[in-house]
């Protein structure tokens, strides 16, 4: 598992600089990504960990849900492709899983193409407050499994499961869950 995503290369800190200069933005801004399954089956390999850097977004909140959205960033050197839903879990500072991981919305998912810096993103829901339902402690970090990945990624985020809600959205270019 790695923690805060992975120790950058000088490739890897490049790539991730080329992305935030690029402007990338989780609202729906150009991502610089395709999204064709022709793609993935022309011979696009899987994203895998070690090729990802994981950020967080901003938090918003709407009727009655709190939303957060979780970039996939490739810092790799090669074009990849991730498709379906990452595994999220809310962990403590022992690094102890808090209440269920999150699951899925049932969205249909497509394949996203990602180029060396570009990103994607995939959205995790929970209630705003108690609604119908407690909140478990706020976790310290978010253990997150791309999509097809067994290996996790640690990614410090401060998150609170409340009401018994704790959802995850298939990775896309839309920014939705």
């Amino acid at each position: 598992m790695s923690l805060f995503s992975h120790r950058f290369s000088r490739r890897g800190t490049v790539a991730l600089l080329t992305a935030a200069l690029a402007g990338l933005t989780v609202g729906g801004a150009a991502w610089g990504v395709t999204s064709t399954a022709a793609q993935a089956s022309a011979g696009v390999p899987t994203c895998s960990a070690s090729d990802l850097y994981l950020s967080m977004g901003r938090k918003e909140g709407a009727a009655g849900s709190l939303y957060w959205s979780i970039r996939f960033t490739n810092t790799g050197t090669s074009t990849c492709a991730l498709r379906g839903y990452p595994g999220v879990s809310v962990l403590d500072t022992a690094h102890r899983q808090i209440g269920p991981a999150a699951t899925r919305t049932g969205e249909s998912s497509s394949t996203v193409t990602l180029a060396p810096a570009r990103s994607t993103v995939a959205v995790i829901r929970t209630a705003n407050g108690p609604i119908g339902g407690p909140c478990l402690r706020t976790g310290t970090y978010l253990r997150i499994y791309p999509p097809a990945s067994h290996t996790a990624i640690l990614v410090p985020a401060h998150w609170t499961i409340c009401s018994g809600i704790f959802q995850t959205g298939p990775v896309n270019n839309d920014g939705t869950f």
